[in-house]
């Protein structure tokens, strides 16, 4: 028995209504979906650690996602693993054409168009012509991840601005609007997503993923805050004394960024 058999035997064992787990036979795939979720992030999360100990374990928890829906969807006789792996498999053919096939491509950016051509080819098929430029952009995405996604299905019909300038323009209308819809006139929220919206637009056109560029910030916030902590009591300490030791934790990164280039 291969490993891939055992682990579907076990699954099908927890899923068994006589005899498997009771927390196991009550899920279905809206209960399972967070946590599908969430070990992807545990794997990335391994992965920007470095910690290959852990990302074994993490991409174990992961696959173990893809055989309880498949488990699951195996017993509505939707479809089951082995119909996923054949999908996979043919779907990674198809949208490999230089290698499986004769076409030639040379480049990244060359297999990456070829890539996108074939599924939005696949997205016509499915609605049968209808397909909006848009369409397949998952709605569970991160918001940022998701609005750089749009705005590249847009971009590809030449739905965007040709250079910078015209996206600073933009920011600059944006964060107006913004102002006055604080000062009363317009919807904070809204314009507050307008705003993000197109930031993380100036990002795509920089080739810099919004979801990096914020993660990197939120670990920056947090080694800067500690530094703090470590220096003071925060909770009786004045804004003052914090935004000092804030400034010195800035200028010790800029001399070990300085040291190391």
């Amino acid at each position: 028995m291969s490993e891939i058999d055992r682990l579907k035997g076990i699954m099908a064992r927890l899923r068994d209504p006589k005899t498997g787990c009771p927390w196991d036979i009550e899920q279905d795939f809206l209960s399972i979906a967070p946590h599908t979720i969430e070990e992807a992030y545990e794997v990335a999360d391994a992965i920007d650690k470095g910690d290959m100990q852990g990302l074994k374990e993490e991409l174990g928890d992961l696959m173990l996602q893809v055989i309880f829906h498949s488990q699951m969807a195996d017993e509505k006789g939707y479809f089951c693993l082995e119909d996923v792996m054949e999908g996979i498999s043919d779907k990674l053919i198809r949208r490999h054409p230089h290698v499986f096939g004769d076409e030639i491509i040379k480049t990244s950016d060359e297999q990456e168009e070829s890539w996108e051509k074939q599924k939005e080819q696949e997205r016509q098929a499915k609605s049968g012509g209808k397909a909006s430029v848009l369409d397949g952009v998952a709605i569970t995405l991160p918001a940022l991840t998701r609005s750089v996604k749009l705005q590249k299905r847009a971009a590809k019909i030449g739905f965007d601005w040709p250079d910078l300038d015209g996206v600073f323009d933009k920011i600059e209308e944006e964060l107006a609007e913004l102002k006055a819809a604080i000062g009363g006139d317009g919807d904070i929220a809204e314009e507050s997503g307008d705003l993000l919206f197109i930031i993380s637009n100036l990002l795509r056109k920089l080739k810099v993923d919004p979801e990096v560029a914020l993660k990197g910030c939120n670990n920056k916030f947090i080694k800067r805050f500690s530094y703090i902590e470590e220096h003071i009591d925060v909770k009786i300490a004045s804004l003052e004394q914090m935004d000092e030791l804030w400034n010195d934790a800035k200028k010790i990164e800029k001399r070990i960024f300085s040291k190391n280039t």
